[in-house]
């Protein structure tokens, strides 16, 4: 899927020379002039990055990132200051942009800032799932998916196609919060249309089956609101 950039930029010329060559560049763009809209733009479009002058009419650049982030909004900002005015620089920086670019600017260096930036803001892939023939270990628990078997201790039980599933994609992604939406779409399928209780009920049946199912699981834990996560 295509990054999206969003450019706030009041300079006509230049919003419309970043647009067309960032479009070239196989880029998705949106364009606004003002800083006083830039907020309303960026919940409209949902950038991936945001290519942000300094000198903007009802907002000043450094305004726009201010309130970013205390929005909470971590997209990459990439500033435009003024030639020599190195204390836009450090402005900038410290209100929270990741980095900077000064006017007058060839379009070549912008591009490499915005891919550097890109590419340290992309999350990191997920491990890949054990192989089929993979055993893996959750807590004191051994899965063995060319059986659908698991043995704690001494007891050796029955994992069904979906709790082996199940345990897959935790072992997988150790530590992230995963979503009931996202669970059920991986293990029941996009078509699946029943209740997150399903998934929840699942889940205890596991926590017992890997003696994770005390009052305190330590494991397969619950982000209420949320969904799970696996803490090995």
């Amino acid at each position: 899927m295509k990054a999206k950039l969003l450019i706030v930029e009041d300079d006509p010329n230049i919003a419309l020379g970043l647009e067309e060559f960032l479009r070239s560049e196989d880029y998705a763009v949106a364009v606004c002039r003002r800083g006083d809209q830039a907020l309303a733009a960026v919940a409209e479009h949902s950038p991936t990055l945001i290519v942000l002058d300094v000198m903007l009419p009802g907002l000043s650049g450094f305004d726009v990132c201010r309130q970013l982030r205390a929005q909470k909004v971590n997209i990459p900002i990439l500033m435009l200051t003024a030639k020599g005015q190195e204390i836009d620089k450090v402005v900038g920086l410290e209100l929270g942009a990741d980095d900077y670019v000064t006017k007058p600017f060839g379009v070549r260096e912008l591009l490499a800032r915005i891919q550097a930036l890109l590419r340290r803001s992309a999350p990191p892939p997920a491990a890949p799932p054990p192989a089929a023939g993979d055993t893996f270990i959750i807590g004191s628990a051994t899965i063995d998916p060319r059986t659908f078997q698991f043995r704690r201790g001494e007891t050796v039980g029955e994992l069904t196609a979906r709790e082996l599933k199940l345990l897959q994609i935790f072992h997988a992604r150790p530590g992230e919060v995963l979503s009931r939406e996202v669970l059920l779409q991986e293990v029941w399928g996009y078509n699946y249309f029943g209740t997150t209780r399903t998934l929840d009920q699942v889940i205890v049946q596991l926590r017992k089956k890997l003696g994770d199912n005390g009052g305190s699981p330590r494991h397969l834990l619950t982000v209420h609101g949320v969904g799970y996560k696996l803490a090995l």
